[in-house]
């Protein structure tokens, strides 16, 4: 459909049935307006071209934090902020991507080699996306891309996981008749973001943009991971999931999240195995005296939390299947707990003045008083962090953390039922 056609069709309303499946029927208005823009932008830049409109959500880790990059288990989950795309087809061997407030980014399509200067750069996500796409035998064509982001920066959300999600959709889209698998989209992201973006993550973000939904992973075989869906609605028990962004700096934390896999894999090494799954944990305890010695104190307190870590994700499944819903805050609150103390991301060793998620966490606990769980969200080290807050207390919760960490620093969040969404291929 034209692109002009297409804010025609969003203004008279034929996509509000779309719209409330993804957003929620209170976001209707905010969403029309906000899709006639990136059409607007679209023209603006590239003209009324056929275009297709494609959404990747962000997501939000339940449990498992850190788990995921040595084969673990994890819960999580698509939210409602996303990245929308309006994008076309291109004769040109090229993508031209526009994202609101940046400025272009090019890749010609025929120079997919990792590039040095583009490690930590959207362009190096693009090229090692479309890469792995030639690899694996699929089809890659030119694009011209506007896209609008409200997935926030450095949440852990992960923005960085929605965009590689949106790309490759928008290759399996427009140039694979959208054939390829949820969950080898997100393979696809994890290459691009481990081999030429130059982050050694694990396969949770991609994977929970990817699929959407509610689930419990179980990557003990990252090639083929386990998923099993969870019916989970927060406020039918009484509660609002939220995250608070504490404006941490999150210039050149890489390194910090880099140790946490190289330092759980040289634990697990020194049992001969590649990845914390494997080992025995029975093996483990017995050993930490030479393991020190040989790895570390730190290594050996993030052997331990992943090990704990691992158990408490699927108990938290076992839980919210069950409708235990109390219980299930107590492990949230462990979960905080260890990622605390045994796994230490929840600030940069390098700039110890700068602790908004331990703030943050204290801030929280104390106005929660007992009740509700509150953690540190995502890799950690700056960012946000995640709580559970009794719906009557919200309003009081969110002033009390805007008090700390300015206005709009408190996000609520919904649970986004689906991954990446195409809307004329659900019209």
């Amino acid at each position: 459909m034209q692109a002009l056609a297409y804010k025609k069709a969003v203004s008279e309303g034929k996509i509000d049935q779309q719209f409330i499946y993804l957003y929620g029927k209170q976001a209707l208005d905010r969403q029309r307006t906000r899709y006639c823009r990136a059409i607007d932008s679209f023209i603006e830049i590239f003209g009324d071209l056929d275009v297709e409109l494609i959404s990747a959500p962000g997501r939000t880790e339940i449990g498992g934090n850190h788990t995921d990059h040595q084969h673990g288990r994890v819960v999580a989950a698509s939210v409602d902020m996303d990245i929308l795309a309006v994008a076309a087809r291109t004769e040109e061997f090229s993508i031209q991507l526009q994202s609101e407030g940046y400025p272009m980014n090019f890749v010609d399509l025929s120079q997919l080699e990792a590039r040095p200067e583009e490690v930590d750069k959207s362009n190096s996500l693009l090229r090692g996306v479309c890469s792995r796409f030639r690899q694996l035998g699929r089809q890659i064509g030119g694009l011209k891309v506007y896209t609008t982001n409200n997935v926030l920066k450095g949440s852990g959300l992960s923005s960085s996981a929605s965009f590689e999600v949106l790309v490759g959709s928008l290759q399996n889209i427009l140039y694979n008749g959208g054939e390829i698998a949820p969950m080898e989209i997100a393979q696809i992201g994890q290459y691009a973001e481990n081999v030429y973006f130059g982050k050694p993550s694990g396969l949770l973000d991609q994977a929970a943009s990817a699929m959407g939904g509610f689930a419990a992973m179980d990557f003990a075989d990252p090639e083929a991971p386990e998923v099993e869906r969870i019916d989970f609605d927060v406020e039918r028990y009484g509660y609002a999931l939220c995250i608070v962004d504490t404006g941490g700096n999150h210039t050149d934390l890489t390194p910090d999240y880099a140790a946490v896999p190289q330092e759980m894999k040289r634990a697990a090494q020194f049992f001969g195995k590649s990845v914390l799954r494997e080992v025995d944990e029975a093996e483990f305890y017995p050993s930490i005296r030479e393991l020190r010695r040989a790895c570390g104190d730190r290594a050996v307190l993030r052997a331990m939390h992943f090990f704990q870590e691992n158990r408490r994700a699927g108990e938290m499944a076992r839980l919210l299947k069950a409708g235990s819903f109390e219980e299930f805050l107590k492990v949230v609150n462990d979960s905080g707990n260890s990622s605390y103390m045994y796994l230490q991301n929840t600030y940069s060793p390098s700039n110890p003045q700068e602790q908004g998620i331990p703030l943050a966490l204290a801030v929280g606990k104390r106005l929660l008083n007992g009740r509700g769980a509150c953690r540190v969200h995502g890799g950690g080290f700056a960012g946000a962090v995640q709580a559970y807050v009794p719906l009557e207390m919200a309003e009081e919760f969110r002033r009390g953390m805007e008090e700390a960490f300015g206005e709009g620093a408190f996000h609520p969040l919904r649970i986004r039922p689906c991954g990446a969404y195409c809307m004329s291929s659900n019209w």
